[in-house]
Parts: C-alpha cells; structure tokens; sequence
C-alpha cells in the first residue's frame, strides 16, 4: 500500500477537524476524497503534507511515517501537491513557476521536465514570459499541476482539482490527469465534478465530519443514488 492514513485526528486550535481518518491508496491508483465543504477534505491533505500537525494517528508512505515530518522532507519523499487556489507565485515567470521548486530527490530514469509540462499543457509554452497573476486561471490551474510534476512524485495530491474553471478547461485537465494516470503516477483528488471523477477514479472515500463515512469503487458510487444524496447533496 502506497498511502495509508489510519485513525488521523487534526485540531486547529482546541477545535477538532479530524475524528479518525482511515483509508488507503494502492501504487497507480486514483482515489478521492469527496463531501460537502467543511468535512475535513483539506484537513486531510494539509495533515498528509505536514501542514497541519496531526495530533493523533498515523500517516504512512512507503511504510515511512508521515506524522511530525517537515513539509518539505514529505515532498521529498515523492508526494507534490496541487493546492487549493493553486497559488502561483504572482511576482514570477511562467517558466521561473515552473523551474522553482524543480528537483528529482528520487533519481526517476525519465524525470518531469518543462518540455514534458509544455507536452502536456501546450497552452503554457505560449505564456512562459508571462508573470503569474497576468494568466488566466486555466493557466494558474495547469501551471500549478506543471509545478508539482516538475518536483517528479510518486503520488500527486490535487484540492479541489477543476474549482472554478470553464467547463472547456476542465476537459482539459481531466485528460491531463487521465495521461499521467496512464503513465503510472498514483492520484488523491478533491474535486466537486463527480461525473469527471467516476470516470478516473478507481475508489472514492465520502468524507463527513472528519471521518470517513463511505468507501466504494466508481460503479458502485455511481449505483447508489442514496449515498450520493445524503453525503453529496445529488
């Protein structure tokens, strides 16, 4: 097992977010973690990631242990994050985005490049002179997805992978997602497109209240009309 995150409890402040998060994510597989906001989804990453200290629980990542490690010795490991509002350096380049925090800590034989990134995302060649808070924000969306391949992971986490974007962006990055999939990379995916996600993921955890409340593979989300709509709201 890739990712195994077993009763994982988080606190901001002396508020509790996280009430015991378990689940697991296999190597090559695509999971999410789904439900309304506020349920503990970002908590999650940001525990994953270092961000947030976990206050109980264990992380494990290739059976090394996550809880109490720096955030950048966990990217280290091979874990690259997508954030929430994706936040590209506004005062940079397009290609000083890309090339910042570039680094291949796990010697890979085929490591990400900006040639693979502009492959990938061809819109981005275009805008390499471009500061970060004169693109779009497709472009911020796909330039952050660029940024944390360049740091070449094993497994790349996205928060809220299409939020906000046009529905001719969001195909777009769906397909990206669905390539790098092919290729082997292991994928945890916050999004509210469900309909995008039942198509890529292989197993969804419905999060409610800090905790997981559902776990099932794609077909079986899709079959279960009530689970969708007391956790999912449709």
């Amino acid at each position: 097992m890739m990712l195994q995150v077993r009763d994982l409890t988080a606190h901001y402040g002396t508020s509790q977010a996280l009430f015991g998060m378990d689940f697991a994510l296999q190597a090559g597989q695509v999971a999410t973690l789904l439900g309304r906001n506020g349920m503990g989804k970002t908590t999650t990453i940001h525990a994953i990631m270092g961000i947030v200290k976990a206050s109980g629980g264990s992380i494990l990542f290739d059976g090394q242990e996550l809880v109490g490690r720096p955030s950048f010795r966990t990217a280290n490991l091979g874990i690259g994050l997508v954030p929430e509002g994706r936040q590209i350096f506004p005062n940079l380049t397009l290609m000083e985005n890309l090339v910042a925090t570039a680094s291949n800590h796990l010697g890979q034989a085929d490591p990400w490049s900006v040639e693979k990134v502009f492959a990938l995302f061809p819109e981005l060649e275009t805008r390499v002179g471009s500061m970060g808070n004169l693109l779009s924000g497709g472009e911020q969306q796909m330039l952050a997805i660029g940024r944390a391949l360049m740091t070449n992971p094993r497994l790349l986490i996205l928060d809220e992978a299409t939020e906000g974007l046009a529905p001719l962006v969001r195909q777009k990055i769906w397909a990206a997602l669905a390539r790098i999939r092919a290729e082997g990379m292991s994928i945890l995916v916050v999004d509210k497109n469900l309909a995008d996600l039942l198509r890529i993921a292989d197993r969804h955890f419905i999060v409610q209240r800090g905790r997981v409340a559902w776990s099932g593979t794609s077909l079986e989300l899709q079959a279960d009309a009530a689970v969708r709509a007391q956790y999912l709201g449709f």
